[in-house]
């Protein structure tokens, strides 16, 4: 059995190793016309491998895979493409070297969502001191409830604190202030209202 350690590196992963065989299979034809419709098999392929939904009649899409094909073959394909060949140089820079930046809220605390980072920014900037003051705790009740849909556990109301602080950049401190709802008032909550949406769902079935 042939393991995939053992096997070279694939170029662009994504279209798959046989691909990639059909690419070092028509680098070796002589002939150039029949290279040429070679090359033209292997881009129909790669169309048909991609997102069925995207319009790939498009210039700019069908010139992204004529460069992958280069890329691939690692610019040993002597073909005539209908586009200008890549440089080697530039793609190099630009496909290669390309760093894919994430949202900050998919790094840390994603298990309280992007909403929770919106309400901060909101309450931060509220002119009105006692809506602002009930805007913070309204926003660590909801942390402590998005909390407890990751994990079951029971969360200390210090942790949520913390966190919110973290999260404000400071600017938010919830110490001296009343204490958030329990975790037990807020997992009944959650078993009442799945058992409901399952007793809907099963008299939706019967019915």
């Amino acid at each position: 059995m042939e393991y995939n350690i053992n096997r070279l590196k694939l170029v662009i992963p994504e279209y798959g190793r046989n691909i990639h065989k059909m690419i070092d299979y028509a680098i070796q034809i002589k002939n150039r016309k029949k290279r040429n419709r070679c090359a033209w098999g292997i881009i129909k392929l790669m169309t048909d491998s991609t997102n069925p939904r995207f319009n790939k009649s498009i210039p700019y899409f069908q010139h992204k895979l004529w460069n992958q094909l280069f890329i691939m073959s690692k610019y040993q394909l002597d073909i005539d493409p209908p586009f200008p060949k890549p440089n080697p140089e530039k793609i190099q820079v630009s496909y290669f070297n390309k760093k894919i930046v994430y949202p900050e809220y998919l790094n840390n605390f994603r298990y309280y969502g992007k909403i929770i980072r919106n309400m901060i920014h909101v309450a931060v900037h509220c002119k009105n001191k006692q809506k602002k003051e009930g805007l913070f705790y309204a926003i660590a009740n909801t942390m402590k409830k998005n909390y407890l849909r990751w994990n079951k556990n029971i969360v200390e109301d210090d942790i949520i604190f913390q966190d919110l602080k973290k999260l404000s950049k400071g600017k938010i401190c919830l110490i001296n202030t009343d204490p958030l709802l329990q975790c037990s008032h807020i997992l009944r909550y959650k078993k009442k209202n799945f058992s409901r949406i399952e007793k809907s769902m099963k008299w939706g079935y019967l019915k």
